[in-house]
């Protein structure tokens, strides 16, 4: 079953193949990230965190107190809250708890530090309306990862609170593009390749920025200290290798790290949850490292 399922979801991003604009990719992921509708008990709620668009969502049972921040993925250029509202809402209630969605600024309009800035501005938000940092949990994927570990190392870097845990769903790691998987996972990853990841880290990052820096590429950060992590990555992806090494770097650092490796899995695959069992089961997981870690 879980090869007709994830091969539907291949199907269905082979039948939208991603356009040249950049408002037409945008379109585009939020068509595939939204195909499925948010379930019917979720409730949502636009919110301001001063400055930055955000939306809350809770389902019925849920511990309003404790908090999943999660960032959505697009390479830095693409994605927002509609595109990844049913992987959110669904971690919400996998977790059982308030999730917090947020529109950071995106390349090219706004390259870096833009949407590191964005993240910090929600993370005090937060922690203004009272509250503590071991009440959250911060996640994201593919460059929400990415912005997940740079918001704790920002944090970690200014003497602050960090979160209880992270949650890192694909996360690119390393903008340099030196894993080994973008070449040897090539013919089976229907979404991520080189020349498109060359494309968002210019777009991103201009070339006369050093890429090593780690809050650039965190899979280069010294990562004592940090809080628990899980990663999940995909079998069938070419950031495979970022996942990979960042889990070694974490735990040469002595961080409590769990890494997922799921057969068969493409980029971000959670994000297809309503019709993906191991999609499904991947939130699942999630709930509970997140509710292991979190009070």
């Amino acid at each position: 079953m879980a090869h007709s399922e994830i091969d539907a979801i291949r199907a269905l991003l082979g039948s939208k193949p991603r356009p040249v604009g950049w408002s037409e990719r945008r379109q585009r992921l939020d068509e595939v990230g939204s195909t499925w509708p948010v379930a019917t008990d979720v409730q949502c709620e636009a919110v301001d965190c001063n400055g930055v668009a955000g939306e809350w969502s809770i389902v019925p049972g849920s511990e309003k107190s404790l908090v999943l921040l999660y960032f959505h993925g697009g390479g830095y250029c693409s994605g927002s809250i509609a595109s990844h509202r049913r992987l959110v809402t669904e971690a919400g209630r996998a977790t059982g708890m308030r999730t917090l969605a947020i529109d950071y600024r995106l390349s090219p309009e706004h390259p870096y530090p833009a949407a590191h800035e964005d993240a910090l501005t929600v993370w005090r938000f937060l922690r203004k309306q009272g509250i503590p940092a071991m009440s959250i949990a911060v996640g994201g994927d593919s460059a929400g990862g990415n912005l997940t570990l740079g918001l704790i190392n920002r944090l970690r870097a200014a003497g602050e609170p960090l979160p209880a845990c992270a949650w890192l769903i694909s996360p690119w790691t390393d903008l340099t593009m030196s894993g080994s998987t973008l070449a040897t996972k090539d013919a089976v990853d229907p979404l991520i390749h080189k020349a498109y990841l060359d494309e968002l880290a210019d777009a991103y990052a201009a070339p006369s920025i050093d890429r090593r820096d780690p809050l650039i590429s965190p899979l280069f950060a010294d990562l004592r200290g940090f809080p628990p992590a899980l990663i999940q990555v995909g079998s069938a992806e070419t950031l495979l290798a970022d996942a990979t090494q960042l889990a070694l770097a974490a735990g040469v650092a002595d961080v409590d790290v769990t890494l997922q490796i799921w057969p068969h899995m493409i980029h971000a695959w959670p994000v297809w949850n309503a019709n993906l069992t191991d999609g499904r089961r991947a939130l699942a997981f999630a709930g509970q490292f997140i509710r292991t870690h979190i009070r």
